[in-house]
């Protein structure tokens, strides 16, 4: 997958709410950037984020993120790459230590602009910026062992969907993105149960 994949998908994609209106037609024109794939663009660049959920779909992967001392979802920058499906499975190896995980589907479950506001990373300061986010819904067998990523979270742990928004300390995650994933997710579980 490329750039040109990545700007069929999001042409395919229909928005779940306003705020993925709004946020789909803004990456659809950073897209033009020659450097929105890296952190070279210290104002915004393209992360995948991933929603994992088991087998059953009764439970979802989350991890407990050092910069943001919250649960969250998995996930990561781009780094030059414009697979961002590829991207999504790697940083849930790296972040979990899961080896067996596979897509639910190649499409989008959902966008967004992520603030980020600014941070220390291994002794540096990145001023504050936007993620140009993509979300893939991935699944994963439960019973395989997951650990922790020293230099990026401090766990990582099943939840039942409700536990999950119940566990993440980010307000705006919980009100307006987690949601969504949980909802959309319903649709591939209803699918699969048929």
């Amino acid at each position: 997958m490329n750039r040109n994949d990545l700007r069929q998908q999001l042409e395919r994609y229909v928005p779940f709410n306003e705020q993925e209106e709004h946020d789909l037609e803004l990456i659809r024109q950073a897209l033009a950037a020659d450097n929105i794939f890296s952190r070279e663009n210290e104002t915004m660049h393209m992360t995948a984020s991933v929603w994992v959920v088991n087998r059953d779909y009764s439970k979802v992967l989350m991890a407990y993120h050092r910069i943001y001392d919250s649960w969250a979802w998995l996930g990561g920058h781009a780094d030059g790459e414009e697979d961002l499906l590829a991207v999504a499975v790697r940083e849930v190896q790296e972040e979990s230590g899961l080896s067996d995980v596979t897509p639910v589907s190649d499409e989008l479950l959902s966008v967004e602009i992520i603030p980020v506001s600014g941070h220390e990373k291994k002794g540096h300061y990145v001023s504050s910026h936007l993620h140009l986010n993509v979300t893939y819904l991935l699944q994963a067998d439960e019973a395989e062992p997951v650990h922790s990523r020293e230099e990026e979270n401090k766990a990582v742990a099943w939840f039942s969907p409700e536990e999950a928004l119940a566990a993440s300390d980010e307000v705006w995650f919980v009100e307006r993105i987690y949601p969504k994933l949980i909802a959309r997710t319903a649709r591939y579980r209803d699918a699969a149960v048929d």
